[in-house]
């Protein structure tokens, strides 16, 4: 998103650290692209600072987290500038200013859809109401919205996307019956697609080709399956080595929002792409059969699976690569927020 808001003019990004490092070194070098870090503080203002969101239609869980310095940014910027605030705890800091800003809510996810309860639904309907615009990850979550929060919102599909053109194009398959799955295991919905694959899928592929493997790369595994054909990496320095020693992606989600960026980032690297109907829903643009294989339930997965594993419909990478690049890519989104 910043990579796309920079093609357009200058962007100011305010940020929290969340015990991670440094920014990605691309964003630190471009010239059009000011970093602002923010260190939260403790105490009464952090108190405050949390009644005033509660009192706005945050939930409690939310206003915790939001911090007076995150408050003091949004009401400090410019008249003018358009404040595109990232996901609901920064939505729950901005949401008491955002009628007084040209403020745009970043949702990741459409939340209630799956998780938080009727507290949750309130929130966000609250936020979708009150914000000038909301940008959603998939066409999914954009009908959720406007069941939510009303038809006359204003909603705009804004995908998740990757640098296409910065991720190496598979160049033939190393042919090992290798697939891999990539996620962060802290997150739910990861854990039970890991679980699906493990008690149902793989099962049915082995009985075909016992051989078969699976890699598993994402932090947060902490119960890694015990069969020797799935090999858990953890958190990997090179993905994109990663990517290179496998024959096939796999994308097993049975619930969750958003636009699995896991799934965007395997088409981009030109791998055949198996996944489940619920996530082939999540990827707009996207058709089953002709950029990627979804199946409805355990016994079409393993099918789909098996199939790719043995080399067939080779163009199918291909084909998910160029959807990519036309449709999920920085290149793409920049477009779109130009229109």
């Amino acid at each position: 998103m910043i990579a796309a808001l920079a093609r357009l003019g200058d962007v100011e990004v305010v940020y929290v650290p969340h015990g991670g490092g440094s920014p990605a070194a691309d964003l630190e070098e471009n010239e059009r692209i000011a970093l602002r870090r923010l260190d939260p503080s403790r105490g009464p203002g952090r108190l405050a600072s949390a009644a005033w969101a509660t009192a706005a239609g945050a939930t409690w869980h939310l206003a915790k987290a939001v911090s007076p310095e995150v408050m003091r940014a949004a009401r400090n910027a410019a008249p003018d500038a358009r404040l595109i605030v990232d996901g609901p705890t920064a939505a729950a800091a901005v949401l008491p200013l955002a009628r007084r800003t040209r403020a745009v809510y970043l949702a990741h996810n459409l939340e209630s859809s799956f998780r938080g309860g009727p507290r949750l639904a309130r929130f966000e309907r609250r936020v979708i109401t009150t914000f000038g615009e909301s940008w959603m990850a998939t066409p999914t979550d954009v009908e959720g919205a406007r069941r939510l929060a009303g038809r006359d919102v204003r909603l705009r599909y804004v995908p998740n996307v990757v640098d296409v053109e910065a991720v190496p194009a598979q160049e033939g398959r190393p042919g090992n019956q290798t697939a891999i799955f990539v996620g962060d295991f802290t997150y739910a919905p990861n854990r039970q697609g890991l679980a699906f694959l493990v008690d149902e899928v793989l099962p049915a592929v082995w009985r075909e080709l016992p051989g078969a493997r699976v890699n598993v790369v994402g932090r947060g595994l902490e119960d890694p399956p015990a069969d020797p054909r799935i090999h858990a990496l953890g958190f990997v320095d090179d993905l994109d080595a990663a990517y290179a020693d496998a024959d096939a992606a796999l994308v097993p989600l049975l619930e969750g929002g958003g636009s699995p960026l896991k799934f965007v980032e395997a088409l981009a690297h030109g791998l055949p792409v198996v996944t489940t109907s619920h996530a082939a829903a999540l990827i707009g643009h996207g058709r089953p059969g002709e950029h990627f294989l979804a199946a409805p339930d355990a016994a079409g997965f393993a099918a789909a699976l098996v199939s790719v594993l043995r080399g067939e419909g080779a163009e199918l990478g291909q084909r998910g690569r160029a959807l990519a690049a036309k449709h999920l890519s920085v290149d793409a989104l920049a477009r779109e927020l130009g229109a």
